[in-house]
């Protein structure tokens, strides 16, 4: 039995420097929808396109990207890392895949931290 209940949601917490610009990147570039803009707490939070995840934006003078990597499911690999590349999007190397399991590509957002995109293979075959 676990210690605490937790419910059905997950917060990815990253730190910015402009919360309002980062906000308009992630709606622009991966469709997340605004919530809120809490600027007397220097926090924005946006809805992902997976049920009960938010991502959190906390500002700071000079954030320091952390170990957290979310991972965000599409179902064609190729086609999303082109359309990110072709808005200016840095990848971190090749797209890499491990056979009839997943295919990932690590990107960047405008502070350095780094996201993932994931394509699932075990179903193909």
């Amino acid at each position: 039995m676990p210690v605490i209940t937790l419910e059905n949601t997950i917060t990815l917490a990253l730190s910015v420097r402009d919360r309002h610009t980062s906000a308009k990147w992630y709606a622009d570039i991966l469709g997340f929808e605004v919530l809120f803009h809490a600027d007397e707490a220097g926090w924005s939070e946006l809805k992902t396109k997976a049920a009960g995840v938010t991502l959190g934006l906390g500002e700071q003078s000079e954030p320091s990207p952390g170990n957290t990597v979310p991972v965000f499911g599409v179902v064609d690999i190729a086609t999303a890392r082109s359309a990110l590349e072709e808005a200016s999007v840095k990848f971190d190397g090749p797209t890499e895949t491990i056979e009839g399991m997943v295919s990932t590509a690590t990107f960047y957002d405008p502070d350095g931290n780094a996201l993932m995109i994931a394509q699932d293979l075990s179903a193909e075959g």
